[in-house]
């Protein structure tokens, strides 16, 4: 069955004209017209192919229009003649016009779908492309316009001093205004996931949406960071510190560390990860669900310099020195890597026990701290 609405076709037909039946067949041997030619090129049809949804609702009940409009527009559907909505022709977008169809044929209505292509000088597939980015564009200029507005409160909250007395209360606010800022965030993300997944034609703004996203994250990630340094380096003393047995090079560098910087009097812990169970108060390192472990690509004694000792050249060198050697991925190419790692595989064949693996850790640390200009200890 041929379709024919406006310059949409499902094949190409050229309308005879009003000539008679008995004219039509007769031969002619006239040479095509210049001006005929160049008709029907106009009317050849494009090779881009579009899934047309055409319907025919009733005007009662009012509320149907409306109804059925939000449905297109919510699969991302653009109408381009009255009753034509368009998409690309994909099987998903078959089968959400079919439901669409379906809830109109139910409330009343008629309406059908079809494929077809653009012929003549109308409109063109970059029209419709142009009419999907529209669309699109207008979505995403309103989650941006939230999102930016959201980064800017962020930005602009204050972090005044908070007296010693008031320091839990203090806590506790800042961890609630972190799950609110992440909730906020949650629900920016998926206002971008839901348009995204309808941006057929890679809509400009959305690059500009996804980096304002990006920059949330980070500022809440950064403002977590800040908190919880503060409030750590104030109130950790004397913690127990939990880590897998057999410690290597990640895990005797962490605990020098925060024997040397973030815990003065610290009980360190080793378990069967298998078996362990988790008590209050106890701070897991390099481990399953730890509080501190590795993030993305950083290892575990690069997650606590970030935490608690960001600004610190010396430990920044040797930071990455552990990185090579426990991550095995070069990422700094560091020449060291190769003596670290020849120490602490003579450390861990020395040493059974991993208090003294960690002992002796703590001596070669000392000593590779002052190396790269490390202050003494007080």
């Amino acid at each position: 069955m041929t379709l024919l609405i406006g310059v949409l076709i499902d094949t190409v037909v050229i309308p005879m004209s009003s000539r008679s039946a008995s004219s039509a067949t007769k031969p002619i041997s006239q040479k095509p017209t210049r001006q005929s030619a160049s008709s029907a090129a106009r009317l050849s049809p494009s090779s881009v192919r579009w899934l047309l949804l055409i319907h025919q609702i009733p005007p009662k009940p009012d509320y149907l229009r409306v109804k059925i409009g939000r449905r297109l527009q919510r699969v991302g559907a653009v109408p381009i003649k009255n009753s034509v909505y368009v998409l690309p022709p994909t099987p998903d977008a078959y089968e959400d016009f079919q439901w669409i169809v379906r809830e109109i044929a139910e409330s009343g209505g008629d309406a059908f779908i079809s494929e077809a292509s653009l012929v003549g000088d109308g409109l063109t597939d970059d029209d419709v492309r142009s009419r999907f980015n529209a669309a699109r564009g207008e979505e995403y200029a309103a989650i941006l316009a939230d999102a930016r507005a959201f980064l800017i409160s962020l930005e602009e909250k204050p972090r005044s001093r908070v007296p010693a007395k008031r320091k839990r209360a203090a806590k506790a606010k800042g961890s609630s205004e972190n799950q609110n800022a992440e909730s906020e965030l949650a629900k920016l993300r998926r206002r971008y996931e839901i348009v995204s997944a309808i941006d057929f034609f890679s809509a400009p703004d959305g690059a500009a949406v996804s980096s304002v996203l990006g920059d949330i994250q980070q500022t809440i990630q950064r403002r977590r960071s800040e908190q919880r340094t503060i409030h750590s380096r104030r109130s950790i003393d004397g913690a127990t510190w939990v880590t897998r047995r057999d410690v290597h090079v990640d895990r005797i560098a962490s605990a020098w560390l925060i024997r040397r910087f973030i815990d003065r009097h610290p009980r360190f812990r080793f378990v069967d990860a298998n078996r362990y169970t988790h008590m209050d108060g106890e701070l897991r390192f390099d481990m399953f669900e730890a509080e501190y472990t590795h993030v993305g690509d950083a290892c575990t004694f690069e997650t606590l310099i970030n935490e608690f000792v960001p600004n610190d050249k010396a430990l920044s060198a040797i930071a990455e020195i552990v990185h090579d050697v426990d991550c095995k991925d070069a990422k700094f190419r560091r020449e060291e890597a190769a003596g670290l790692a020849r120490m602490i595989s003579g450390i861990t064949k020395l040493c059974e026990r991993d208090d003294e693996r960690l002992e002796r850790g703590r001596m070669l640390f000392d000593e590779l701290y002052a190396a790269f200009g490390g202050a003494s200890t007080s």
